[in-house]
């Protein structure tokens, strides 16, 4: 709340159980606020309660208020918003609080009061992405699993906790105590906030280092995925500038068919959702449907959201929402206060009152009824295949061209099986053959309906005498440990492990890319075979690389369809007319003979998901493991850097950095580092997966003594930028358009020399030569890594020129000095007749305005026009300082 706030004629006062507390009164700023959208609603209550002319101003506040007139503005209108809070993880968190930990360093050498680089908004950190499945299908696997983690990740964890003692404002959630979004959605979300110094009350609003996020917004929780670098700024008590968005209101009605999944809806809301395009869209969920179904439902359609490409994925608060809060251990005085503030702001939603309904920019329906059973794949999640045409559409990819549904095997190659020697046994595999099958935290574990599902359906196929094939990696990492509690009660573990989903861990995992190594002998099956074997996993992100190196074709999909498919072996079966095994006798077993009902599943979970469960799990969760207790962290406001450690060092993001303001200048002169199409993501850009053993960054690794065993994962050495500008566009599927096959490699232009990314752009550097980077559709999509802006930024890319950005990327670029220039409609690389080959030169005018047109001139004679994508004046600020950090400095410099 600001103090100097021009509108603290709205304040109002709640009384409950003889307690006073303030508020805002939104619902007095009358009938047009009653219009509103309920997401729109809390962007509102934020402005009016932040209000302070300066960053915050009245005619804001108008702005969002006159959002059903302001939504379709050409352009958008440009507003400011202040979170309550940010949740970072680890793999984001770390060069997070490194950055912070810089910046303490470059005030103090400026001049300045280090001690000022402290977090203003609350921050929360869960230790969850370092974790590998290295142990699988065996009962000490969770144990062997940690006990590598924190072996590998002593020194970022020993970092961590200097960070939670050194910073104000922040709470570190140790290893081993679950995923960052399901220990949000269950433990750290307020829905209602209450002042730290006042009691004044206002909505939980979250903003995360992780694009899933928007999984808090299935409990009514307003929140997304931002880059680190913008994070960082919220930390640090700057607003978000943001455009107005638009609002798709998405009717719910019907109800789901007795085998049907939360899954299998939210695969199918995706792949809508993608393709009417929401990118940068608030969506509001509504209607008769939605009281059907659980805030874990809830929660796993808006956890998917970054996938369908909007912003949020919004549930308002309702009746379920309040039963959950209670259920999840939330006292009944907080529970009290949050419906009597929703109430008395018009803000608690009620799904069956069509009086309730606002207006939105557009409305869309699903009918529930018309979900089938889904998987998405075998490239990206919003590719959803009805389980029915599984076996046709997988051989159909088998043979079509190499693409986001194809992989080009010729039709002489489609039946090979090769074999090869595991345990002391004699196997074979295919095409299509399964060799990992994960039950994975990232969307499904916090839904106890899919969860329990699928231990019922372990059960049943145990009872029926079916196996899963010993060569096939199996694992099963729970968001949390009250998974494990439910799991534990209902006795669906054993017939879990029987079938090899034995407990891994408590983190990301395989959805990540910490899938761990698969048999030696089935790597050479598949690598000299080039076999197109899969991955199935009850994840969110399938795309190429992500999983493992060796399984091209991944598939999402619910945690029961990850045991099918484990059973059968294989993706390409018809469930409805192909048995899942023969038994001995001869008799056959098929998936419809052993899947649970709905009514099933729900009185399971009725009866073992209850709230003493979260009590217990919850009580002890800052405490940590006896491993994390014992570590004895260094003291003192600034971290004593070491030049032997290669997770934690110094960044060089402010060397050479001034008080003053650098000068603009054009680029003249530049290179194309890299000619990439479309949909390169972020894991493209910035893998978090394995070190590849003679990539750039192990080959440093090993002239400090390091072996491949001790290499870890890129996401894991995030805190040292001299690994991860070696790592930057490490992907092994990278398609540049330059080379002639995918992989890591670029081509020096001057002399036509094919190398390392890394040692091209190096090579670039020293001759002072400006990079540029050319791309298609979609650039920077997928997972919100700073590290994908940071790693361009340390090998000398200036401007990445693209048909489109993703959100959160394009922020990232801006954050760290870079600038997003964009096609004009209708125009690409292919249009304009560009190569990649020529030099350019961006002319950039000292009086930079946002969405400007830039011209770009080349050496062969072609011009052409780009947007300019800076979006906002805030952003132009950024690019002025030289990135947000240098901005946060001088700013804290005063």
């Amino acid at each position: 709340m600001a103090d100097n706030n021009p509108l603290n004629n709205f304040l109002k006062t709640l009384t409950l159980r003889g307690k006073e507390f303030s508020y805002y009164d939104v619902a007095a700023l009358g009938e047009k606020y009653n219009r509103l959208p309920y997401s729109i609603r809390i962007l509102l209550e934020s402005a009016l309660r932040n209000c302070d002319n300066f960053s915050i101003k009245e005619q804001d506040v108008q702005k969002i208020l006159n959002w059903e007139s302001n939504h379709t503005v050409e352009g958008g209108i440009e507003v400011p918003f202040k979170p309550a809070r940010v949740i970072l993880q680890d793999f984001t968190g770390v060069p997070a609080l490194v950055d912070f930990a810089a910046m303490r360093d470059a005030v103090k050498n400026l001049g300045g009061d280090p001690e000022k680089i402290n977090p203003i908004c609350p921050v929360d950190l869960v230790i969850d992405h370092s974790i590998q499945v290295d142990f699988a299908r065996s009962e000490d696997a969770l144990q062997k699993n940690q006990n590598l983690e924190f072996e590998r990740n002593m020194e970022r964890f020993l970092f961590l906790k200097w960070g939670a003692k050194a910073f104000d404002n922040m709470l570190i959630v140790p290893p081993g105590s679950g995923i960052v979004h399901q220990v949000n959605l269950e433990y750290l979300a307020r829905v209602v906030f209450t002042g730290k110094n006042t009691p004044v009350l206002y909505p939980d609003t979250v903003v995360g280092t992780d694009s899933h996020t928007t999984m808090i917004n299935g409990l009514g929780v307003l929140g997304w995925g931002v880059g680190g670098i913008e994070a960082e700024a919220v930390m640090l008590g700057q607003t978000i500038s943001m455009l107005l968005p638009q609002v798709v209101g998405y009717k719910l009605h019907g109800s789901l068919g007795q085998y049907v999944t939360s899954t299998d809806l939210v695969l199918t809301i995706t792949k809508n959702l993608r393709q009417l395009g929401v990118v940068g869209k608030f969506v509001e969920f509504f209607g008769p449907g939605v009281t059907a179904l659980s805030i874990a439902d809830r929660a796993t359609i808006s956890n998917m959201c970054p996938e369908y490409g909007a912003t949020v994925g919004f549930f308002p608060v309702d009746k379920t929402s309040l039963t959950y809060l209670r259920q999840t251990n939330r006292s009944e005085e907080q529970v009290e206060l949050i419906e009597a503030y929703l109430k008395a702001t018009n803000q608690l939603r009620d799904y069956s009152d069509d009086k309730q309904e606002p207006v939105f920019s557009q409305i869309v329906s699903l009918d529930l009824s018309t979900v089938v059973s889904s998987v998405s794949g075998p490239k990206r999640p919003n590719d959803r295949v009805s389980v029915s045409e599984m076996k046709d559409d997988f051989l159909t990819c088998l043979t079509s061209k190499v693409g986001f549904k194809g992989f080009g095997i010729p039709e002489d190659k489609l039946s090979l099986r090769a074999k090869f020697m595991f345990d002391g046994k004699q196997y074979s595999i295919g095409h299509g053959s399964v060799v990992i099958a994960a039950i994975t935290s990232c969307t499904n574990t916090s839904n106890p309906s899919v969860m329990l599902g699928a231990g019922l359906l372990a059960k049943k196929a145990v009872e029926a005498g079916l196996t899963v094939q010993p060569y096939v990696k199996t694992s099963l990492s729970p968001g949390s440990g009250v998974v494990t509690y439910y799991l534990t009660e209902s006795g669906v573990i054993p017939p879990l492990e029987q079938l090899g989903f034995n407990i891994v861990g408590y983190g990301c995992m395989t959805c990540i890319g910490n899938s761990g190594g698969l048999d030696e002998n089935i790597v050479n099956a598949i690598e000299s075979n080039d076999l197109v074997c899969c991955g199935v996993l009850s994840g969110n992100r399938n795309f190429e690389g992500r999983i493992h190196p060796n399984t091209r074709a991944n598939y999402l999909a619910s945690p029961l369809l990850v045991i099918a498919y484990a059973i059968a072996g294989r993706v390409d079966i018809d469930f409805e007319t192909e048995p899942l095994a023969k038994r001995a006798d001869g008799s056959v077993v098929f998936l419809r003979d052993i899947w649970p009902t709905r009514a099933e599943i729900h009185e399971v979970e009725r009866t073992y998901v209850i709230p003493a469960m979260f009590k217990e799990v919850y009580s002890r969760i800052e405490t940590g493991s006896g491993m994390w207790q014992t570590l004895d962290a260094p003291a003192g406001k600034l971290y004593p850097w070491s030049n032997e450690s290669t997770y934690i060092k110094e960044p060089p993001f402010f060397a050479g950095m001034t008080r003053e303001l650098p000068r603009i200048q054009a680029l003249v002169g530049a290179k194309v580092l890299l000619f990439l199409g479309d949909s390169v993501t972020t894991d493209h850009i910035s893998p978090a997966g394995s070190i590849g053993r003679t990539s750039p960054a192990a080959r440093f690794l090993a002239l400090r003594g390091l072996t491949p065993r001790e290499f870890n994962s890129y996401g894991s050495r995030r805190g040292n930028d001299a690994i991860m500008a070696r790592g930057t566009f490490a992907n092994i599927r990278l398609v540049n358009k330059f080379m002639s096959k995918p992989g890591p490699k670029t081509i020096y232009l001057p002399t036509n020399e094919e190398m390392d990314v890394f040692d091209c752009a190096q090579r670039y550097i020293n001759q002072q030569t400006p990079l540029i980077i050319i791309a298609g559709k979609d650039y920077g999509s997928g997972s919100s890594r700073d590290w994908a802006a940071k790693g361009p930024f340390l090998l000398g890319v200036k401007a990445v020129i693209a048909e489109s950005f993703e959100r959160i990327h394009r922020s990232n670029l801006v954050g760290m000095g870079l600038i997003p220039l964009q096609f004009l409609d209708g125009e690409n690389a292919d249009t304009l007749g560009l190569t990649g080959k020529e030099t350019y030169d961006i002319n950039l005018p000292a009086d930079l305005k946002p969405g400007q047109h830039i011209q770009i001139t080349t050496n062969v004679g072609l011009s052409f026009d780009v947007v300019l994508r800076f979006d906002t004046e805030v952003d132009l600020l950024f690019y002025r300082n030289g990135g947000i950090l240098n901005y946060m400095v001088r700013k804290m410099l005063g």
